[in-house]
């Protein structure tokens, strides 16, 4: 599961005024807006995983189990340093980390809200080892730090509460469009000149945070280009067109985390942990 697809169980419909909050992605400074409280989608996302893990086939793989909460753990303490020793407000003090391997040979992985974690067996062909994996979940991790959720939340509320008073002020232009095209074209026009970009920037912020969590965590993030080279071979090619996805293609992928290694290794050394 992906964060678009947790975002359709939770909903973005707001009752009232929103007042928006302005706030900074930790550690990139990017502008985030947020309107949907972070505590309702952390309750809900955790409400969704439970029944997620009775749902689900639970790998009874518990020695990569137990790496991956190895890794997990190790990820916590470095964050929680980091943000501490530099006086920042850590972001994730009000999380509940878990961790689950789920059985299944789609290569996927993904955070809820909140800290809720899971990895399918399907991408252990990718990650080999230990540092691959590491990357993988230091990218998922980054989603969950940088609360890319509320702010997905957020802006699909913002779009739709905007679409439909276009369509009040319009006169009902809009839906007379979606009646005669058989499609919701201002959606889908919206998805792919607003929502994914947007998806694709959070997607990149999310490789370049989750070096650093790797990298803090004593993690050779130079296996991160090797794991995304990995999965590229086992694509074999069968990408969307960027424009159509919500993340970036293979190549951009490697390219970035090719041009951010050596500042990443640099500027944010392995924290020691007493």
């Amino acid at each position: 599961m992906d964060r678009r697809k947790f975002l359709s169980y939770v909903g973005c419909s707001c009752c009232g005024l929103i007042l928006p909050s302005c706030t900074t992605a930790p550690i990139t400074d990017r502008k985030q807006l947020k309107l949907i409280p972070e505590s309702r989608l952390n309750s809900q996302a955790a409400q969704i995983y439970e029944k997620i893990k009775e749902k689900e086939k639970m790998s009874d793989d518990f020695e990569t189990l137990e790496t991956i909460k190895k890794i997990g753990s190790k990820m916590e303490n470095s964050i929680d340093k980091y943000f501490s020793s530099n006086n920042l407000e850590n972001p994730t003090s009000n999380f509940e980390w878990e961790y689950i391997l789920i059985e299944k040979k789609t290569r996927n992985a993904w955070c809820m809200p909140g800290g809720k974690i899971a990895i399918y067996t399907g991408i252990l062909e990718a990650t080999k080892n230990t540092d691959g994996l590491a990357a993988v979940m230091g990218h998922e991790i980054a989603h969950a730090v940088a609360k890319h959720s509320v702010e997905r939340a957020s802006r699909g509320a913002l779009i739709n509460t905007g679409t439909q008073l276009v369509d009040i002020f319009s006169g009902g232009k809009l839906s007379q469009v979606n009646r005669v095209t058989g499609m919701n074209t201002v959606g889908m026009l919206s998805q792919i000149g607003l929502m994914n970009p947007f998806s694709r920037k959070q997607e990149s912020e999310a490789d370049y945070l989750g070096m650093i969590f790797s990298s803090l965590s004593g993690y050779d993030i130079r296996e991160t280009v090797q794991l995304w080279e990995r999965m590229k071979k086992l694509n074999k090619g069968k990408e969307p067109a960027e424009f159509m996805s919500t993340h970036p293609s293979s190549e951009n992928r490697i390219k970035n985390l090719q041009n951010w290694m050596n500042e990443i290794i640099l500027k944010y050394p392995p924290i020691k942990i007493t």
